[in-house]
């Protein structure tokens, strides 16, 4: 197409503030459709190009380049319906991401126990398995499920081998009861157990919770203008195609 607007390696790198190295690897990795070569060899572009650069830089942002680049090389290679499944697939990964939060979150807000009603302490010692069943009213066998599944890690005796509960595990199985009373899934109660240990306390681990959230919130935004901008673009190959037959317009015919 003569009358195509044409753009060098070094537009395209000034327009998404990237090297010229950075715009050959995007069409060497199918990022960009294949450019157009002039007889001494340079890389020549079109508005397809611009369009599809613009497009990546913006999934970028919320899909990553794990996603981002499998996607628009699927547009490039012809098979549209396999790029949006990779969208969808992404999306559905972020859904599942923040209902395990909220689930955290919900595990979280039921661990509250009555004012006036502190856990009583646990000996240096620790305690025997036995004892902790009595002191959470559950069977022997109930904590062995649990330390079964990952949930609790209590300390071997040496010699007796017998099951030793320090205070942290004893805390960790009060967790557990309280959260399975409320019917939270081992699944839910995990991330609990692994952000407490983590992050050292209760209020700490709902600060943190709450920062993953907002994190998760400015993710999905950026997914959202992302998906825009390939939709742009997947409007504008549609269109070129209708007019010229093809999937991507190229830079047009190189200069005698």
């Amino acid at each position: 197409m003569s009358g195509q607007r044409r753009l060098r390696s070094v537009d395209l790198a000034r327009l998404a503030g990237v090297s010229t190295q950075q715009i050959r690897n995007y069409e060497e990795s199918g990022v960009l459709p294949p450019a157009t070569r002039t007889p001494s060899g340079h890389r020549v572009f079109g508005e397809a190009h611009r369009r599809a650069l613009l497009a990546y830089r913006a999934l970028l942002g919320g899909y990553g380049p794990v996603t981002a680049t499998p996607v628009m090389r699927t547009v490039h290679d012809g098979d549209v319906p396999a790029a949006l499944a990779l969208v969808d697939a992404a999306h559905a990964a972020l859904h599942e991401e923040r209902a395990s939060l909220r689930a955290a979150r919900e595990a979280l807000e039921a661990l509250g126990a009555p004012a006036g009603e502190e856990p009583a302490p646990v000996p240096r010692a620790g305690l025997r398995i036995g004892e902790v069943a009595a002191l959470l009213g559950v069977r022997t066998s109930a904590l062995r499920v649990w330390e079964a599944a990952g949930l609790l890690a209590p300390r071997r005796e040496r010699g007796t081998r017998y099951r030793v509960y320090g205070p942290a595990e004893v805390r960790d199985a009060r967790i557990v009861h309280t959260l399975r009373r409320s019917h939270h899934l081992f699944d839910q109660i995990r991330p609990v157990l692994e952000g407490m240990r983590r992050e050292g306390g209760s209020e700490a681990l709902r600060a943190a919770i709450g920062a993953r959230g907002e994190a998760l919130t400015a993710r999905t935004r950026a997914m959202l203008e992302g998906a825009g901008a390939l939709h742009g673009y997947l409007e504008y190959l549609s269109a070129a195609a209708t007019t010229t037959g093809s999937t991507a317009d190229g830079p047009g015919p190189s200069p005698t």
